[in-house]
């Protein structure tokens, strides 16, 4: 694959319908290389008159596949996810030139798009609902899973396309059509990926380009039943007041500012392995990354020292190279935290390790892994969503003041401990106000468990099998088989049910 060619060929069209159409907007925004700031080609603002022809084309779509039965669906997600394995590299290698992150890491990500596709064609066909007990013998009372209808998926830039199938998959499974509208900063990259899709019924799997306008008019669009959102808290809200205008369900993934928690049980070098992971992992553009690492007292030096000397290690650089860590995803992106990291500095923290620009990479949107000590809780830097590679870490006096200051927050998505004390370890899966609980073991997924949080991280879940009910709506149905007459609850009411005081 020329991945330049490839990029020209993807530029300014949209998927519809089953193939790459050019869309004829005018507008259209220029996608950077974040390597070195030049040009890698553009995606256009789709138009209304292209959006309303693309909603109508997953209606229809969506009624043909719906009727199918759960094992064709199956079979057909099956063979999208065989395509996402025969396209990886070149997938991967596009995702690396247009987002920024180290190859290892977009090939990982498309590696986790199948193993969700393939279990989602599995449990989509597990459970169409249940039979309860009749209230009323003879009778047959059950429930029914039923999909939506259309889909809307807006995705982020982090991680644009295991996201993509958590949510699209699972409503395919579902019996659902799926509209995807990409960040900007990785559309090209998500029209590449539409190719898995092709083996589906034309028009079941969509793609539109563009920025907010876009988003909006599939959002409130009357004959889009669902959106399920991963981005920014604003964004989020703005969608669920537009959703709440009719009730349309919908799933709102925002932000996170995870707490990462160390005690003096751990194994101390483990634990700053496993903290710069969290906190360097993709550039530190993760909902999940370890922003807030309260360390008890007892070992906050010796942390600190480790946790510089696994930062220090870190080659950054061009994600095609042999580098643990890419570029911030934008110049904006990297200004923004560069403004976070100056204002935790004039609060008072200190950076121990990085800080700055890598030398010698100055035309791309770089920045080094950096460590900050000697932050206290009330400074600005930990209690708000960084998104980029930094390290912040708290000194606490005990477990009970770190789980206090964890739970101190307006957000919870995910939380870390290490510790190795099942005292601590049950308390803290207790205790911590967060939709999930990482015990030695940060930031791992599993497709058969729920993704989600609470607070402002969000509503709804992904993945597990609550993932896949997200995008099903539930039917209870009640027959009585030979239409008996129901006189113990019908009219007359008897005499003898009257008010006694009568």
């Amino acid at each position: 694959m020329d991945a330049v060619k490839e990029f020209s060929r993807l530029s300014r069209t949209y998927f519809a319908g089953g193939q790459f159409r050019e869309s004829t907007s005018t507008t259209a925004v220029p996608v950077l290389d974040p390597t070195s700031g030049q040009p890698l080609g553009e995606i256009a603002e789709c138009t209304p008159a292209e959006i309303d022809e693309v909603v109508a084309l997953a209606g229809e779509a969506q009624r043909a596949w719906r009727r199918e039965s759960a094992l064709v669906r199956a079979e057909k997600l099956h063979e999208a996810a065989q395509a996402m394995r025969r396209l990886l590299p070149e997938v991967a290698e596009l995702l690396t030139r247009e987002m920024g992150k180290p190859y290892k890491e977009s090939a990982d990500e498309v590696r986790w798009s199948v193993t969700a596709t393939d279990y989602y064609a599995e449990i989509g066909r597990h459970d169409v609902g249940h039979v309860v007990g009749p209230a009323v013998a003879g009778q047959m009372h059950y429930s029914v899973k039923e999909p939506m209808g259309v889909v809307v998926v807006v995705l982020p830039f982090n991680y644009p396309l295991v996201l993509l199938c958590w949510e699209a998959i699972a409503a395919l499974a579902a019996g659902n059509a799926v509209i995807v509208k990409p960040s900007e900063y990785t559309s090209l990259t998500t029209l590449k990926f539409m190719e898995v899709f092709e083996v589906l019924p034309p028009g079941l799997v969509q793609c539109v380009t563009g920025g907010g306008a876009v988003g909006n008019q599939l959002v409130t669009h009357p004959d889009t039943h669902m959106v399920a959102f991963t981005g920014s808290v604003p964004t989020g809200q703005a969608i669920a007041r537009a959703c709440a205008e009719t009730f349309k369900p919908n799933l709102i993934e925002t932000s996170g500012n995870d707490p990462f928690l160390v005690m003096p049980s751990a194994p101390l070098r483990t634990a700053a392995r496993g903290a710069a992971f969290a906190a360097f992992l993709n550039c530190g553009q993760v909902c999940t990354s370890a922003e807030r690492i309260y360390v008890h007292t007892d070992v906050y030096d010796e942390f600190a020292d480790l946790l510089v000397q696994e930062a220090a290690k870190l080659r950054v650089g061009n994600g095609l190279d042999a580098v643990d860590m890419g570029p911030m995803v934008s110049a904006k992106e990297r200004d923004r935290y560069e403004r976070i990291l100056a204002r935790a500095v004039e609060q008072g923290a200190r950076v121990a390790h990085g800080g700055g620009r890598p030398e010698g990479l100055d035309d791309g949107f770089f920045l080094e892994p950096t460590v900050l000590v000697d932050v206290t809780p009330d400074m600005e830097v930990v209690n708000g969503e960084v998104f980029g590679p930094m390290a912040p870490l708290v000194r606490v006096e005990s477990f009970e003041e770190a789980i206090r200051l964890a739970n101190d927050s307006s957000f919870g998505l995910g939380s870390n401990l290490y510790s190795t004390d099942l005292r601590e370890v049950h308390a803290a899966v207790d205790q911590l106000e967060a939709g999930m609980v990482w015990v030695n073991a940060p930031l791992l997924d599993n497709d058969a468990g729920p993704f989600g949080g609470r607070k402002l991280s969000g509503t709804g879940r992904q993945l597990g099998a609550e993932g896949l009910d997200t995008f099903r709506h539930t039917k209870f149905v009640m027959i009585d088989p030979v239409a008996a007459d129901e006189d113990f609850w019908w009219f007359p009411y008897g005499d003898d049910e009257a008010f006694p005081g009568r």
